[in-house]
């Protein structure tokens, strides 16, 4: 049995290394700086670069103590399932029980590149029960089914681990179902407050379906203190680009929020878009992003921007939306830090009362 933790603001959490990095070594200052300021939740995404998120979450438990460690996401059809089994039970046991499993569904044209099926709705549902069954140490013999035709699936029989599963998504439909398997969610940066109050909706939707209930929806919420120009590029308007780039992605979305599908359209045209290069937040330098910028409209950039007050403000508008909690994007603690200092002195306690850093 592990130990329960509980951090001095168990409903925030902050993404590990934001966006694009070359260094992910900076990630353990970066989960130290969290733990000291209070913060529950560590979230980790991964690229095929330098973010592998195994050896991320492995890094950050071994200089940690308290902070939840949870993938934001990874993808059920990267991996045999023994071997993300495996993953979520060495990790939640070498950190003393903080870790949690979240799991995306990516988009259509990265599966094809990989020749890897599509994660549907099926699979989905069946590979979150199978690593329930896995963890708790449970032998699955002639396993067939849409995820694939398995002989035995064991990890050991002395395994026992209780690992929160999240969804990571935004689409309304995938909402439902993940309220129907998962123990939460983490939903999107650059949702309007109406979109997340939806996004919530429709987990709570799945939940009464199934008889669940309580699963945690986390507003993955983009915050930038009194940015300068460069940075307020970078931090913004380059990784909602990025999104925006992506075939698929850029149309979900755009959908969730209720925007212009024209204004996505001609975002891609654009010729300093469409002659980038690669990942905007990647490869994109001021000049290029300063024309990108042009071609966003501001409220497709929902976002705690300004001064401390105002980000903090943003914050709570959050919880007034109805999420759970919040997965501070875009800055690092260090960065954070006075938003942090103004949004203690209007926090809502009452809502966290008992509250643990479990994220699901």
């Amino acid at each position: 049995m592990h130990p329960s933790y509980t951090a001095k603001f168990p409903e925030l959490g902050f993404y590990g290394l934001p966006g694009h990095s070359r260094t992910p070594r900076d990630i353990l200052r970066q989960a130290q700086d969290a733990e000291a300021l209070g913060i529950g939740n560590i979230m980790i995404s991964e690229r095929a670069d330098y973010k592998e998120i195994a050896a991320l979450c492995g890094a950050v438990a071994a200089v940690t103590e308290n902070l939840y460690i949870g993938t934001s996401g990874t993808n059920l059809n990267t991996r045999h399932p023994v071997v993300t089994a495996s993953m979520g039970s060495t990790i939640n046991s070498l950190s003393e029980g903080r870790f949690a499993l979240g799991l995306a569904k990516g988009v259509s044209l990265r599966w094809k590149a990989m020749n890897v099926d599509f994660p549907t709705f099926e699979r989905e549902r069946i590979f979150v029960e199978l690593m329930r069954k896995l963890w708790r140490g449970e032998q699955v013999l002639g396993h067939a089914s849409a995820l694939g035709h398995y002989p035995a699936l064991q990890l050991a029989p002395y395994v026992t681990e209780d690992i929160p599963l999240l969804y990571v998504g935004f689409g309304s439909t995938s909402l439902e179902h993940a309220g129907q398997i998962y123990d939460g969610a983490h939903l999107h940066t650059f949702m309007s407050d109406q979109a997340l109050t939806e996004a919530v909706a429709a987990f709570r939707r799945g939940e009464q379906q199934s008889g669940r209930s309580n699963g945690k929806l986390w507003s993955v919420f983009a915050t930038v203190c009194e940015p300068t120009e460069a940075e307020y590029l970078k931090k913004i308007v380059a990784r909602l680009a990025t999104y925006l780039q992506i075939p698929g992605y850029g149309e979900a979305l755009v959908q969730v929020n209720n925007w212009d599908m024209q204004t996505l359209a001609a975002f891609r045209a654009n010729p300093v878009v469409k002659n980038v290069g690669g990942a905007i937040d990647s490869v994109a330098d001021t000049a290029q992003l300063q024309e990108i910028a042009t071609l966003i409209p501001e409220h497709w950039r929902p976002a705690a921007v300004g001064d401390a007050k105002t980000c903090a403000q943003r914050w709570l508008d959050q919880f007034n939306a109805g999420a759970d909690g919040i997965i501070i994007h875009a800055s690092t603690p260090e960065e954070f830090a006075p938003v942090l200092a103004e949004y203690e002195k209007i926090r809502p306690t009452h809502l966290f009362a008992g509250r643990t850093n479990r994220p699901g």
